[in-house]
């Protein structure tokens, strides 16, 4: 038996079976399956095939759906032996090569996978030899693969994936059956799932339900483009989670981590990571679907974002809302640079807390934010406020120092790409008085502010408690403080007129 095994691969020619494979693979698919060359491999203990092609579904075109330099066929050696039965146990498919296409309704171009199919070539070519073909494959694997997935007719470049791994274990299509899956994401990232895939949707295989767990590292989120090529997003995300498919909804729970974020254009990486806490539904066939949980936490702080979103071809819209509150000041601080919040040069936040309640809508790389922010009881350290009111104002017994302590401050913000604008400002700084009013930040970080200021502290010459206008100009990390003189001169208070003619005859 053993001298009759070793003689096999010169006594049988394998390429005698290769007809009835192509048809067996061909109603097996619903798709016109053709390979070369085959070749008995004693070692491996089955069959080897040249270039193997699957046609794709016509209505997506005439390029092949799969193709391959190679694939293996595990079989009984024994029956192909001593009956002459081709008994397949075992499909590996090496370094494939599979373009995944769906169209604008949700319909992909592997819907019809398994399907039945007539006029094939394969078929056409008759069942081979007279030796029955025994197909029964229990394990479906490939390996090395890569992947590109394109919407049809769209000009967006495709997503694509290399270093495909596929493994169907126990495959049955009447009952789900294990099943393993690998990917590195081109740009970077790796996804990883492990679960239990089935049953086969007969009228359409992208509708087969699956359950497993779902892992993700290292997602490059500006290499993706998932959320826009000119979003201005960075960073790395990674998720450790769940996911649950019917094939028309998918339910996505689990962490997600983002580490050097970076979640508007011209900005700097965040300094720490930010976890969630998600919760999603997804409709598969609209690309849209719900946030119900999102827990934000940076550091001690915690927020909370939900909301909705529909993912375009080469987009994301968006509607969301963000709210937190009694946050944590040092904790947020190192998440300034990444959402473009510019402090003056040298300068940082310590102490206090924080709130916002804001919303996130429009197209993600054009999103528009708009809400209330606030902190409570916080320093600026390394800005005097009170040098900057005194040359505004020209009065003395403003308290001095290197550091502005803040006991409120709240504002209202409307930021969109052609710039901010912030009103409604409220700030209230002991050492200092009250300040208040609004103004806008260009897309170069240019101010433009109109404020008002009742001052706590005054010299001889001064009147306690009266306002006092400015202007504040210049850039985010370098502000300058100005004195609206026309607004001054417009008071009409005891003692303007001496607080005027100082203002005036002051040289510049």
């Amino acid at each position: 038996m053993v001298a009759a095994a070793a003689a096999a691969s010169f006594l049988i020619d394998a390429n005698q079976f290769r007809p009835g494979l192509e048809t067996r693979l061909t109603e097996a698919l619903g798709r016109a399956v053709s390979v070369s060359n085959l070749k008995l491999s004693l070692l491996s203990g089955g069959v080897a095939a040249d270039n193997v092609s699957v046609a794709d579904d016509p209505a997506f075109g005439r390029a092949p759906f799969l193709k391959a330099k190679s694939l293996t066929v595990g079989v009984d050696l024994f029956a192909l032996v001593f009956s002459r039965k081709l008994n397949v146990r075992r499909i590996a498919v090496e370094s494939p090569e599979i373009a995944l296409i769906e169209t604008s309704s949700g319909t992909w171009n592997f819907s019809s996978l398994g399907g039945k199919t007539a006029g094939s070539p394969a078929s056409a070519a008759g069942a081979g030899p007279s030796a029955p073909l025994d197909l029964s494959v229990t394990r479906l694997e490939i390996r090395n693969g890569r992947v590109s997935i394109a919407n049809a007719g769209s000009k967006t470049r495709p997503r694509e994936f290399d270093g495909v791994e596929l493994e169907l274990r126990d495959f049955s299509t009447t009952a789900p059956f294990p099943f393993t899956f690998s990917a590195n994401v081109a740009g970077g990232g790796e996804i990883v799932l492990d679960g239990k895939l089935g049953p086969i949707n007969a009228a359409d295989t992208a509708l087969t339900p699956l359950e497993a767990k779902l892992r993700v590292t290292h997602f490059d989120l500006a290499s993706s483009r998932l959320l826009g090529s000119s979003a201005g997003y960075g960073g790395l995300v990674s998720i450790d989670g769940t996911l649950k498919s019917t094939g028309e909804t998918a339910d996505v729970s689990g962490k997600v981590t983002g580490e050097r974020l970076k979640l508007a254009r011209n900005t700097s990486p965040a300094k720490r990571p930010v976890e969630l806490d998600v919760t999603l539904q997804h409709d598969l066939r609209k690309h849209a679907g719900s946030l119900t949980q999102g827990d934000v936490h940076i550091g001690r702080a915690i927020a909370r974002l939900i909301g909705t979103y529909a993912l375009t071809d080469d987009s994301a819209n968006v509607n969301l809302r963000l709210s937190g509150q009694a946050m944590p000041v040092p904790e947020l601080a190192a998440m300034l640079p990444a959402v473009g919040v510019v402090l003056p040069a040298g300068c940082s936040l310590q102490g206090g807390t924080a709130h916002a309640n804001l919303t996130v809508q429009g197209p993600a790389d054009r999103a528009v934010i708009a809400g209330t922010v606030g902190l409570d009881n916080t320093t600026l350290s390394g800005f005097d406020l009170g040098s900057k009111m005194k040359l505004v104002a020209g009065v003395a017994g403003v308290k001095l120092g290197k550091d502005t302590e803040i006991q409120m401050l709240s504002a209202t913000v409307h930021s969109a790409p052609n710039g901010a604008t912030v009103q409604d400002i409220a700030l209230i700084a002991p050492t200092v008085g009250e300040l208040s009013g609004g103004g806008n930040i260009s897309p170069a970080d240019d101010l433009d502010f109109h404020m008002e200021a009742k001052l706590r502290a005054f010299g001889v010459g001064a009147v306690l408690g009266r306002n006092v206008p400015f202007f504040v100009r210049g850039t985010a990390s370098s502000p300058k403080f100005e004195p609206d003189v026309k607004g001054i001169a417009g008071q009409e208070f005891k003692g303007a007129g001496g607080l005027v003619k100082g203002l005036l005859g002051r040289k510049k």
